[in-house]
């Protein structure tokens, strides 16, 4: 939404490049605290389920790839968030009306210009880690069937009669 709504009614409603940044900004602004929620309960949901499935994470074969893999996205998509942010502070001071903002804006290490791009670019990157990370859910979600656990238990079963 941000990316293709967002951002383009900015374009269509700021005029110059100043003003679509800051009412974009703005807009990542307010959508900050419910992002932060959102990162918040996935990750004590996400802590929750991996403690409630440790022993077949620990046991059932590609379960432990796939939540290696998971948090690893989840990292990623906290990572880019998080520096996403800052490049929208950076945004969102320099474009101020404020001019002590704007001198804050300077102390902070590089340009309008460039964090403008890097947030172009950025805004595509953490959706993609967020789709990432839906696909292993569901990916999970076919590995919790019946039929996939107890075909990994027979496997565990003719792997001990053989050792024996």
């Amino acid at each position: 939404m941000g990316a293709v709504g967002l951002n383009r009614a900015a374009e269509l409603e700021g005029g110059s490049n100043k003003a679509t940044a800051r009412i974009s900004s703005t807009g990542w602004a307010k959508w900050a605290p419910v992002g932060a929620a959102a990162v918040a309960a996935h990750l004590v949901s996400g802590a929750g389920l991996l403690n409630a499935n440790k022993e077949r994470v620990a046991q059932q074969r590609s379960v432990a790839a796939s939540s290696a893999a998971k948090i690893a996205f989840t990292a990623s998509a906290l990572a880019a968030t998080a520096y996403t942010r800052v490049l929208g502070k950076k945004v969102d001071l320099a474009t101020s009306d404020n001019p002590e903002d704007r001198e804050t804006a300077d102390k902070v290490p590089g340009d309008l210009a460039k964090a403008q791009r890097q947030l172009t670019l950025m805004q595509w990157v953490v959706p993609s880690l967020t789709a990432g990370i839906v696909v292993l859910t569901a990916l999970q979600g076919e590995q919790q069937r019946p039929s996939q656990q107890s075909q990994d238990l027979l496997r565990r079963v003719a792997r001990f009669r053989t050792r024996a």
